[in-house]
């Protein structure tokens, strides 16, 4: 039995203020940093870790997080953006990648938990399960927009587009990763209760999320590419490979330890 999902049928415009349209990805996306701030309030304390510390930290991070999607965004498409500088700051058309996001906002959590003294392991553990349950909800936004979809097939599951008046069915990549993402929150979820070192949740995330990011993009057809190199796919693989050396190590010094 075949399950296509039909693209459409939310307009990608949720309403209009003072002749500004507001769009349901933007919308997507703030009630996913609302959420992962009732998780920090509600997880309070978690690892030595204060929510005030996050709230204030979340001024700075945010910001940061969404110029560093951008940046890295633009500099992969430097071949456009080149010759169209103007559009560079056109966030309104979309163009920010989450690889950037995820380096502009650890670098900002090192420089916070380097002035305020705080374990930064500890807060990285702490933020890391509610990281890819936003990125669960936010990647609807790329169905709203009919993006970031993948190469045509016949799978049982299949997503239809109108391209240039011509019907297709292509991987719904948009899905792919949710779910992905999905899988990974409830297995941070679980985990994030007894960790057995400092850094084994955020570790965790960077291999699960590596692994959901490195098959979904085989699948994508707007690949950032270096050459003929998709860039998410390598910076997957260099993620995986590091952090499961770290996780392994760090794994057998703990029972060490506990002898």
């Amino acid at each position: 039995m075949d399950f296509i999902i039909k693209t459409g049928l939310i307009p990608r415009t949720a309403f209009t203020i003072f002749g500004i349209d507001i769009y349901w990805y933007a919308i997507l996306i703030t009630s996913a940093i609302l959420i992962g701030y009732l998780w920090a309030k509600v997880h309070n304390g978690r690892y030595n870790i204060n929510y005030d510390d996050v709230f204030t930290l979340s001024i700075f991070m945010i910001p940061i997080a969404i110029i560093c999607a951008r940046i890295y965004y633009v500099a992969f498409k430097w071949d456009y953006y080149g010759s169209n500088i103007e559009e560079i700051l056109d966030f309104r058309n979309g163009g920010i990648a989450i690889y950037g996001a995820l380096i502009g906002a650890v670098v900002t959590i090192c420089v916070f938990c380097k002035i305020r003294k705080i374990k930064i392991l500890d807060l990285l553990d702490y933020l890391a399960p509610i990281i890819p349950l936003c990125q669960a909800i936010g990647r609807w936004g790329n169905y709203i927009n009919i993006e970031a979809y993948g190469t045509e097939t016949n799978w049982p599951i299949r997503m239809e587009i109108i391209e240039k008046g011509v019907t297709k069915y292509v991987h719904p990549t948009f899905l792919y990763e949710s779910v992905g993402n999905l899988v990974v929150f409830f297995v941070l979820y679980k985990l994030s209760k007894n960790r057995k070192f400092s850094g084994q949740v955020v570790c965790l995330y960077f291999m699960g999320y590596a692994l959901v990011r490195f098959f979904v993009e085989g699948l994508r057809t707007d690949s950032l590419m270096l050459g003929t190199i998709r860039v998410s796919q390598i910076l997957s693989l260099i993620l995986l490979f590091a952090c499961s050396i770290l996780y392994f190590y760090r794994i057998r010094k703990t029972k060490k330890e506990l002898i």
